[in-house]
């Protein structure tokens, strides 16, 4: 049985009663921030005065709620299906996303680490002596720079265009039997059924390339149908195409994933793309291939109600079981902060 996944958090941001949540106003037409007025009561001695910092939020679990006892790791019975499912994108992608930036392990003796310090230890007996060593993790996540605020992408787990015609499209180019094929895709059922897979190989390229990077990103989702996001995304772009990607560090947005995961590369890496995705084409099949065992799951909406704050969740792209679950936001078109959980990140 796999673990239980803590509640998450609320992101608290402002927002307005009258106007709904504050991530569904216009980007040009931003509230401004109420100002905090300092009272300074008047002193005989001094005329300086001073504020007491607030205190962080408190998180506390719902009502009610009972923290699992801890098992052996496992899958729940009945879900074998759905994990092996979703775990396609770890061969098929060669573990792209799983592991940040120049990640390197390294076997050492276990003082070499501090004990508050995250590390993998592994031991073993023999006859009468245990032997012990720690896995020391390192990476270049420390030498880039790092966003003060979240990079924001509108992305869905589906695609517009089935992934076959996609393909076919690029090895076709723009001619007559591209369109014919366009229109076969588009008025058969074909189209929705059996090639709207899990993850729409564009958008997964970008979450892999955040992935790598360690950086906490506010997605958006955009399932098919959705009322909410995607006609925000035809109002600040121009155009329904996903996916698409705003950073308020430097007031950039843009659609194309290549142009993306390299913008994102230069601006919060080294300025090197992973292998795994710079190959073109072959990227995008394999991208696309990730996603069979999941198809339909996390495609189209199913109604639901907006959060006044984005959800807050820990996950990596390689992690089937965080795959699952995105399927679920994806669907119910719930905004979440994701902070990036990958190997040597610095949310472990």
């Amino acid at each position: 049985m796999a673990p239980a996944a803590a509640p998450a958090a609320a992101l608290l941001l402002p927002c307005t009663a009258a106007a709904g949540p504050s991530f569904l106003m216009p980007r040009r037409a931003a509230p401004i921030a109420s100002a905090r007025i300092a009272v300074v009561r008047a002193q005989t001695d001094t005329a300086a005065s001073t504020s007491a910092p607030e205190p962080p939020p408190e998180f506390k679990p719902p009502p009610g709620f009972k923290a699992p006892e801890p098992q052996k790791f496992g899958v729940k019975e009945g879900q074998q299906g759905s994990v092996f499912g979703a775990s396609l994108g770890i061969p098929f992608r060669l573990g792209t996303g799983v592991f940040v930036l120049g990640y390197s392990p390294s076997v050492v003796s276990p003082d070499e680490i501090p004990s508050d310090q995250y590390a993998l230890e592994i031991g073993a007996s023999y006859i009468s002596l245990y032997l012990a060593f720690k896995v020391k993790e390192s990476s270049n996540i420390d030498k880039c720079p790092r966003p003060e605020k979240p990079i924001e992408i509108y992305e869905f787990e589906g695609y517009g265009f089935s992934f076959i015609e996609t393909i076919l499209c690029k090895l076709l180019k723009p001619n007559i039997f591209c369109k014919i094929l366009t229109l076969i895709c588009y008025f058969t059922s074909l189209d929705g059924v059996f090639f709207h897979t899990y993850s729409c190989p564009f958008c997964r390229k970008v979450r892999e390339m955040v992935s790598v990077l360690d950086l906490d990103v506010l997605f958006y989702p955009c399932p098919q149908n959705g009322p909410t996001f995607r006609p925000k995304v035809l109002e600040m772009g121009g155009k329904k195409q996903f996916p698409y990607m705003v950073d308020p560090n430097t007031g950039v947005s843009m659609y194309e994933s290549d142009e993306i995961i390299k913008y994102l590369a230069d601006k919060y890496g080294d300025g090197t793309v992973p292998l795994m995705l710079s190959l073109g084409l072959l990227t995008t099949i394999t991208a696309g291939l990730s996603t069979i065992g999941r198809l339909g799951k996390g495609n189209s909406y199913i109604a639901s109600k907006v959060p006044p704050q984005p959800i807050e969740i820990w996950a990596y792209e390689g992690s089937p079981f965080c795959k699952l679950v995105r399927e679920t936001l994806v669907e119910l078109e719930l905004p979440h902060l994701l902070h990036r959980y990958c190997y040597n990140c610095a949310n472990k």
